[in-house]
Parts: C-alpha cells; structure tokens; sequence
C-alpha cells in the first residue's frame, strides 16, 4: 500500500470503536474516511465525542449507518470492525467482496474451529466459510502471515495477556505438561459499552468479584493457540475478575517447569522471543506489571517469579484492555499490513 492509507471504523460508539478513533485520527500515515453506529447515524463525530474537537477531520466526520458499498465508496481500503461477536460476520463478508481488508475486533474470526465457535459462544457460526482465511493476529507471533492477509482477527483482551508470556516457553519446550492456572482482573470496560446492571459504578465500585467461571468464552482462543505453540493440548483453568476499574488487565500464571529447566532458560526465552518487540517491555525476576503503567498504552508488561518452596513457575502481565487487548493491537495490525512502522500512532504515553 501507499504510504497513507484510508481507513473505516465500523461500531464506533462503544469503548473499542472510540479507542480506535483516538489513534487513527491522529495516525501519521492513516486518513479517517468514514465512522458508523447504528445509534448514532447522522450525528456529527465531536458533538458525540467532544473529546475530538479539533482533531483531524473528526470536525467534518457524520457517523452513517454501516453499509459495505457507502464504506467503498468513501475510498475506505481497511475496515476496522468494532461490533460484537456474530454481528461482525454480517459486515465482513460484504467487505471482503468489495475489496477491502478487515481488522475485525470481535471473536468471529478467531477459532479455527467452526464447532468450537458454536460451543463457546452458543450459535453456528455465521461464515464458517471464511475460518481458514483468517489469521490469528497477535504481532509479536505471525507478523508475516499478517501482512498478507485481508482478513486479520484480533485477539481477545484476555488471551493476549495469557498468550505472550506462554508462548515462548511452550515454544522451547521449557514447561511441564501438567496443568496451567491463571487468575486475571480486568476493568469494567472490557465488558463493552451497555446497560448492565452488575457493571453499575454502584455495583462495581469497591469490589472485585470472579465471574464466567469455569468457562470464560475466552478460554476457546487460549487453549487453540497455546496448543499450536506447544505441538500438543495445554490444559488450563482461567478465573477472570472484574476490578473497579475502567480500564487495564492484570494477569497472573501459574505453571510448572519441565524437569532440569531453569527460571535462567524463562528470562532467555522470553527476551529470545521480545527483545526485538516494540511493545512488550520485559521488567524482570520478581518484578511484578501494574496496570497504570500501561492504561492508554498499546505495551504490555511482563514480569517472572519461581517459587522455589511450592516449585511454581510465576509468570505475570499488564495490559490496558482496550489498547493493546483491542484497539491499539488493530492498529499495531494495520501497520503490519501497509508496511508503516511498527509503532506509527502508537507511541502516546
């Protein structure tokens, strides 16, 4: 692609969808074409979103009713979807026949699995034509099938949290086959922009609680791409929780090292694996992530412990849910496909 590229943003009114305004409107090499909301149709972009007053074109910009044509004929060439799962099928497949690339939020182009998508998420999947084109998109693991790809599905808040520091080690061989444990927070945003009674500020100030227990719909996406890292099945229980908090994920794991490996081997694959990654920055032994360190931020921070008197490897990560667990991971993703620098537009601490 060109050295600028005119993107679309498709759902833009939840907390993902005015992430992606924040970053693309002020992207060096990204020209913001055309915004939809079904809520929002015909209704002018920084009266809805005062925030972006005098930001790029967000001043001429009218949210318009998702259409694929309008979108193409707007001189969209990427669109962004930020819509719930099985409503992003509904808008892709039209996209993708007109030409364009999506960089799809939801999970419907995560799982390879058409089977797997219907157990996890309770409907047959609405374009299980399209699962083998897609890719998995987390940077730091297949830049180079990203970039050729038209169809990107960006992972889940979570899974990106759990995935980066399990990956290498799987990779090198270096954890036991037994099972995995991990516990993550994350705030209230992640559950998405609705009305919802548990998510109340009422309701959520001054707690922390666990919910989706055992099976967090995220767990799909999880054991699929830890078991490609490992060449086998990685069994795993995951509790999220929800914190009182409007943004950030922290994530803890707990694993055991295969026989003779050594927290030595963890910290060098690890650093094998990221030393080169713009956006994971490695802290260290015993050094443990916070999440205002990341809120606003497309990094992730890592740290690693090894509980020698329990013999517990502890792995652990800050994200903020909605940069790079979502919003900010789409943009890293574009960059990718149009050949722009890693961290163009990404860079605002």
């Amino acid at each position: 692609m060109s050295a600028s590229v005119k993107v679309a943003v498709v759902g833009a009114s939840g907390y993902s969808g005015a992430e992606l305004l924040r970053l693309l409107l002020r992207h060096p090499n990204a020209e913001l074409v055309a915004v939809t909301s079904r809520s929002l149709a015909g209704k002018a972009l920084s009266k809805e979103f005062p925030r972006f007053r005098g930001v790029g074109v967000a001043d001429s910009l009218t949210f318009t009713a998702p259409d694929a044509a309008a979108l193409k004929a707007a001189g969209a060439e990427i669109a962004f979807l930020a819509v719930p799962h099985g409503v992003a099928s509904e808008y892709a497949k039209p996209l993708l026949e007109l030409g364009l690339k999506v960089i799809d939020l939801s999970a419907d182009f995560r799982l390879r699995s058409a089977a797997l998508y219907e157990e996890f998420y309770g409907h047959a999947h609405p374009a299980p034509e399209l699962l083998d084109e897609a890719v998995y998109a987390l940077p730091e693991v297949r830049a180079e099938q990203i970039k050729s790809a038209r169809l990107i599905a960006c992972p889940g808040c979570y899974p990106t949290s759990i995935l980066l520091p399990l990956i290498p080690l799987l990779k090198a061989g270096l954890l036991a086959d037994s099972p995995l444990s991990v516990a993550s927070m994350s705030g209230a945003s992640g559950a998405g922009r609705k009305e919802s009674i548990p998510l109340l500020f009422c309701e959520v100030q001054n707690s922390v609680r666990s919910y989706s227990v055992p099976l967090h719909r995220h767990l799909s996406e999880i054991g699929q791409e830890l078991a490609i890292a490992a060449g086998r099945e990685v069994k795993l229980s995951f509790v999220p929780h929800l914190m009182p908090t409007h943004s950030g994920i922290c994530t803890t794991i707990f694993a055991q090292l295969k026989p003779g490996a050594t927290v030595e081997q963890v910290g060098s694959a690890l650093h094998t694996a990221y030393d080169a990654q713009p956006f994971v920055r490695l802290l260290g032994v015993n050094q443990s992530p916070d999440t205002k360190n990341v809120t606003g931020t497309n990094f992730v921070d890592i740290g690693w412990s090894y509980d020698a008197r329990a013999g517990q490897l502890i792995l652990m990560s800050a994200e903020d849910n909605i940069g790079k667990g979502a919003s900010g991971q789409a943009v890293q993703n574009m960059n990718l496909i149009c050949g722009f620098e890693a961290t163009a537009g990404l860079l605002y601490v």
